[in-house]
């Protein structure tokens, strides 16, 4: 069949399923085209509301395809979207940020030395206190071998509760302390990664043309 022919069996279709929508303009958008789930092609001047969030294209009176509706978003896409425009719209933020604060790579290793500085001086504060607090467990340890449950001995007397209350606190201290010194340590690694992070896209935004 010649293309002229392929061409008019095809306006003969769409002329089966329009009826006299094809007397109106051939510019303007007369019929619906749209696929279903099996694959089938649909033409009409309406779309059936069970299709009504499917893609569907419209064909002017030459059978010419002069738009589409996009299918509808499903909340997860919506939610994915707007996720997307959010990132978008920080990146912008953070670009802005960056060439307006910085003059050059070194003044963003400037401060982040500074940063990395003031974290190294706090840890090792945290890192003196814990010592000391330890050394303190250990001497109160040391008393509580004295009375029981530590000490087995018949004779031996229960454990005064103000010992057994700084027994329990000191720990208790340490053990905090040593948490904080664990969440310093991984906001060093998060400073660094996220100065490299910024070196990196100013290095891009200076590079790229105005």
């Amino acid at each position: 069949m010649s293309l002229s022919h392929r061409r008019l069996a095809f306006l003969l279709a769409l002329a089966c399923v329009a009826g006299p929508l094809w007397a109106q303009s051939n510019s303007g958008p007369v019929v619906y085209r749209w696929v279903d789930k099996h694959g089938v092609v649909h033409f009409g001047d309406s779309v059936p509301p069970k299709y009504a969030r499917e893609r569907r294209e419209l064909l002017n009176g030459q059978g010419v395809v002069i738009g589409h509706v996009d299918a509808e978003k499903t909340p997860a896409q919506l939610a994915a979207q707007a996720r997307a425009r959010a990132r978008r719209q920080a990146q912008k933020q953070r670009d802005y940020f960056l060439l307006s604060t910085y003059a050059s790579v070194k003044d963003i290793e400037s401060l982040r030395d500074q940063r990395l500085s003031q974290l190294e001086s706090q840890q090792t504060a945290a890192q003196q206190y814990v010592q000391s607090l330890q050394s303190r467990l250990a001497s109160l340890e040391g008393r509580a071998q004295q009375y029981e449950p530590y000490n087995s001995r018949p004779d031996a007397r229960p454990m005064p509760d103000e010992l057994a209350q700084e027994l329990v606190q000191t720990s208790s201290e340490v053990s905090l302390q040593d948490q904080s010194i664990q969440q310093r340590t991984e906001q060093e690694a998060q400073v660094r990664a996220q100065f490299q992070s910024d070196i990196e896209r100013f290095e891009q935004l200076k590079a790229a043309p105005p």
